[in-house]
């Protein structure tokens, strides 16, 4: 969704506030692309403060499915948005980007409000997602989701340092 700054930039100290359908959905990281589960609609708030700087104020809450890090299930991840920016409409769109990035949602006196949440999301992305702090994760062996399941494979982990002195007796033990 893109709201139209034109209106407010040409009446300073003029404020207007929007109730705006959020249109995302999926969030995409690099490769990855994440479904939006759950969206609010975004509430912005644009006041048009002095000689051509706008102030904009945006908030929403959003739902992520991300995988767990260790067993692939599914997480819901909360995303609480609040995000206030400044921008200088007298500054060519190239130099707004240069000066902030969360400023490359503004373009041809319209603000995208859907990147500009995209943005926020990628901002507050977590480091590791777990669907519970014990998670138990895949078994290497047999691919069994370990939180579900016992598959019974050997869970010993071989010292590496041991490596070369356990091929010599793997191949003596026919002996």
């Amino acid at each position: 969704m893109q709201i139209d700054l034109t209106d407010i930039l040409n009446h300073e100290g003029r404020k207007e506030e929007y109730s705006v359908p959020l249109e995302l959905d999926a969030v995409k990281t690099g490769r990855e692309s994440f479904p939006v589960l759950e969206k609010a609609p975004v509430n912005v708030e644009v006041i048009h403060t002095e000689d051509q700087v706008l102030e904009i104020k945006a908030a929403s809450d959003v739902m992520v499915a991300v995988p767990c890090a260790r067993c692939l299930e599914t997480v819901k991840v909360p995303f609480h948005i609040q995000c206030d920016l400044k921008a200088d409409m007298k500054l060519s769109e190239r130099e707004r980007e240069e000066e902030s990035e969360e400023l490359s949602c503004i373009a041809d006196k319209k603000l995208d409000v859907d990147w500009l949440v995209h943005n926020e999301i990628l901002t507050d992305w977590p480091i590791q997602v777990l669907c519970r702090e014990d998670c138990k994760g895949i078994c290497p062996k047999c691919g069994a989701n370990r939180n579900q399941t016992s598959c019974g494979c050997d869970t010993a982990v071989p010292d590496p340092r041991m490596a070369a002195i356990s091929d010599i007796f793997s191949k003596f033990k026919e002996v």
